[in-house]
């Protein structure tokens, strides 16, 4: 067995691997970039090193700089995780030329499957049904097109060296085809160094369905059950279960088989995923069901296989590796019950899911469902990398009960002040049609309108709000307690009964308190609605509320009208989490309405704040190059005169 290991990975991969290195007694070392010094895998990993500037191009993709770290560290193997080098050929062969053991399959077989068009070409030797499609050296705009049109439209146009739903365009009319082929090549070359393309049937009601494989040294293959990954939204997989619903026993068996023939024939070792697409239009059929390509490493949807078979798929990775034979025969594998994963993600979905970076200052972690991490509190999503948070995995009897326990996980997602997936995820679980087993992989497209949650906070979350403000007041508490932890605001009659706030202060049965620049105005009657308790983090200036997963900051507005905390009284708070890019001002300078103060950089855009009237600045707190979370104070203006 290997003895010693370095991660060529970082985030939730890199976790999930230490922790199965650190369960067989193998020393582990990580790998870091200046973005995760900090990191959670380089503290829970024996040893790291440093091997570059942030951006990945420059530290996770340097092949080099990590071999040179295993050798400093006097690792015996690396696993590359997946992602950044884990499906590239000459790094797997620099690290055995290294002398060095790589947990993953053999380079040849890499390369194998690497290009779209050679792989299907060798499926089809093999006896692997293919999609109808053209895989032939004429790249002519000319031929293309006389391919296309024997087909049928829809036809889809796929870039030979492409992934992640890159350089691919589906085409509904031959007279859209030259424009659609164009872009295409465009985003080819440009993604991938290489414009040529293939062409396939394009699957009206698609799923997508991906078998787990899995190869010795030994010449034994198995394959560990079938996935169903057919929830994606742009080519990017949300939702994950296995096994696949609506498969029968049949179909499973003529699927799996063929997964096994196609690993068979590239003399596959290690983790592999032979992906499917199934034409879904009459349920899953084995007549309709067709390769469509294989991923040469660990997905990051193994743990439902995991769940489902009782399986650790990292240790047959390492015991493979060190040239162990499989732990088990086919025979010996089987499904028990059902596992469904959702990846949970720091983006917004009510702005077109851009990322939200920032420091997770809240994040309470599952109980009640598997939760592969790769942050925890305190650690901040960097604008460097995928912004996975986590991913959510509930294991149960049946399909019925596994949903209900993710979507309860999703739900108890409380995170701040990072915007989060979970609502999203939460809907999609919810839907009628997810629960009744009909998708396909235009689910999310056509249920947006309903799977997206609204900006707004409901009218329920600002009663929470108007309620938990008459509470603080009744106690006398203020909003400077940045850092405080969340507490449940205290039920009971004497918070139910507003005949008076607090000392030397006349009643008032009107609250008001605002969100996302707008004001809201309640009148409290004698007796509150019992909503209590309420899940309420003090900030800055404010609290926060979550509802249903969503965070809410709110911020009390004074009895004369202005906001605590907002441009109504010269503070400037940051609008969303981000990085101070510039601070064009000092302490003390006198600044004109209008004039810019700081420029924040956030989702890939700069803001700029600026002041709000004629004053003075009296307080300052932003640096350059820090990184804020949203609502944070970083200056305040005092108005002249």
């Amino acid at each position: 067995m290997i003895r010693s290991l370095l991660i060529a990975n970082r985030g939730e991969i890199a976790c999930r691997v230490i922790r199965t290195a650190r369960a067989l007694g193998i020393r582990t070392v990580a790998v870091y970039s200046d973005a995760d010094a900090k990191a959670l895998h380089v503290r829970q990993a024996d040893e790291a090193v440093h091997i570059g500037p942030s951006p990945a191009r420059e530290s996770y993709l340097r092949g080099d700089r990590i071999t040179e770290a295993a050798r400093a560290t006097g690792a015996e193997a690396i696993h590359p995780g997946y992602g950044f080098l884990s499906e590239n050929a000459d790094f797997a062969q620099a690290v055995i030329d290294a002398g060095l053991v790589w947990v993953g399959p053999k380079p040849h077989s890499i390369r194998a499957m690497g290009l779209k068009d050679a792989a299907k070409k060798l499926m089809m030797e093999a006896g692997v049904p293919t999609t109808p499609g053209y895989l032939g050296e004429d790249q002519s705009p000319e031929r293309l097109q006389v391919e296309a049109d024997v087909i049928g439209y829809p036809v889809l146009i796929k870039a030979v060296a492409g992934g992640g739903g890159k350089g691919m365009r589906q085409v509904s009319r031959a007279e859209g085809f030259p424009d659609a082929l164009q872009s295409c090549r465009r985003e080819a070359a440009s993604s991938f160094g290489d414009d040529r393309v293939l062409l396939e049937k394009y699957i009206l009601s698609p799923r997508h369905v991906e078998v787990q494989v899995f190869g010795d040294s030994h010449g034994e293959v198995v394959h560990l059950f079938e996935r169903d990954c057919s929830l994606q939204r742009r080519h990017q997989k949300v939702i994950e279960e296995a096994p696949a619903p609506g498969m029968d026993a049949a179909t499973r068996e003529a699927v799996c088989g063929a997964a096994v023939k196609a690993a068979r024939a590239v003399d596959y070792q290690g983790a592999g995923t032979i992906e499917f697409i199934a034409d879904a239009s009459e349920g899953l059929r084995a007549d309709r069901i067709w390769f469509m390509e294989m991923n040469t490493r660990l997905q990051v949807e193994h743990p439902v296989t995991e769940e489902i078979t009782g399986v650790d798929l990292v240790e047959w990775q390492l015991r493979v590796a060190s040239g162990e034979p499989l732990p088990k025969r086919q025979e010996e594998l089987s499904i028990n019950g059902w596992a469904m994963e959702a990846r949970l993600y720091a983006e917004d979905p009510t702005s077109g899911f851009l990322p939200s970076i920032g420091t997770l200052e809240i994040y309470r972690e599952q109980t009640d469902v598997r939760e592969d991490a790769g942050v925890s509190e305190g650690d901040t999503i960097s604008p460097f990398y995928d912004p996975m948070i986590a991913k959510l995995i509930a294991h149960a009897d049946t399909r019925a009960e596994a949903i209900e326990k993710l979507s309860n996980a999703c739900h108890a997602t409380d995170i701040y002040p990072v915007k989060t997936n979970a609502a999203f995820l939460r809907r999609a679980l919810d839907h009628d049609d997810f629960r009744a087993g009909r998708i396909d992989t235009g689910f999310i497209g056509r249920n947006a309108d309903t799977l997206i949650p609204p900006p707004e906070p409901r009218e329920t979350v600002v009663h929470d709000a108007i309620t938990t403000l008459a509470a603080f007041e009744l106690e006398g508490r203020s909003f400077s307690s940045n850092g405080a932890q969340p507490f449940a605001v205290p039920s009971g009659e004497p918070w139910r009964d507003l005949t008076g706030f607090r000392a030397n202060r006349p009643p008032n049965r009107t609250i008001r308190v605002m969100h996302g620049g707008l004001v809201y105005e309640r009148e409290l009657k004698d007796r509150w609605r019992d909503r209590f308790p309420i899940f309420v983090k003090p900030v800055a200036d404010g609290f926060v509320i979550w509802d249903d997963a969503q965070n809410f900051l709110f911020t009390p507005v004074r009895h004369d009208g202005t906001a605590s905390g907002t441009a109504a009284d010269g503070a400037i708070l940051s609008p969303m989490p981000g990085r101070i890019i510039a601070v064009e001002v000092a302490a003390g300078d006198r600044v004109a309405k209008g004039q810019r103060l700081v420029t924040l950089e956030a989702m890939k855009m700069e803001h700029s704040l600026v002041a709000p009237f004629d004053g003075t600045v009296a307080e300052l707190d932003a640096t350059a190059g820090a990184q804020v979370s949203e609502g944070k104070l970083l200056a305040r203006v005092e108005r002249e005169g």
